[in-house]
């Protein structure tokens, strides 16, 4: 997540997305301020293509739509508007949707060492308040390390940590997605 733009100036929901809908870099929406969004690696690139892949093809056949980074993903409690990583929507109401999604059943964010802090507090803060989403997974980009939240009891989470040689348990999709699949390709010893 980047700085604030115009500092002090404060947006509407509706204004940001008139406003957001003309420029030509991706701003997420955070209860009145707006927030330019960072770029992005090879290695994390790699790891979103290769979950997408593998979401949309277990996915196959049923009523689940697979979106990644450019489709925004509202939290109305929260006041926000979020461009998660990959996000997977069951609901008929989202199909609707061409150009924000709002009932996620999973949300996942690849974690990079200028947006970790945000997607691991700020990011979950405001995503646990989506009465449809039943996991949240961050992914580590420099070494083979997933960490999937599931929705418990009430309004607890329970977190999952998966490591290389493991398959990753989406249950709320009933899924599973070896760890090994999600890093092919990616070079641990690169630059991030």
């Amino acid at each position: 997540m980047g700085n604030t733009l115009e500092k002090g100036v404060e947006f509407t929901p509706e204004a940001y997305l008139a406003w957001e809908a003309e420029q030509s870099e991706r701003h997420e929406y955070v209860n009145g301020e707006v927030f330019l969004m960072t770029g992005t690696t090879t290695a994390h690139n790699t790891i979103g293509l290769n979950l997408a892949v593998a979401l949309r093809d277990s996915l196959r056949g049923r009523p689940c739509r697979v979106y990644m980074e450019a489709i925004k993903l509202r939290v109305e409690a929260a006041n926000c508007y979020f461009y998660p990583d990959l996000m997977v929507t069951c609901s008929a109401i989202d199909r609707e949707q061409t150009l924000v999604q709002s009932e996620p059943t999973l949300v996942i964010e690849v974690l990079s060492e200028s947006t970790a802090r945000y997607d691991q507090v700020t990011n979950f803060e405001a995503y646990r308040q989506l009465p449809s989403l039943r996991e949240y997974v961050l992914v580590a980009q420099d070494a083979a390390r997933v960490l999937v939240y599931r929705r418990g009891e009430g309004v607890e989470w329970i977190v999952h940590p998966y490591a290389a040689g493991e398959t990753v348990a989406l249950p709320s999709l009933e899924l599973a997605i070896p760890i090994d699949l999600i890093y092919e390709d990616v070079d641990f010893a690169a630059p991030h």
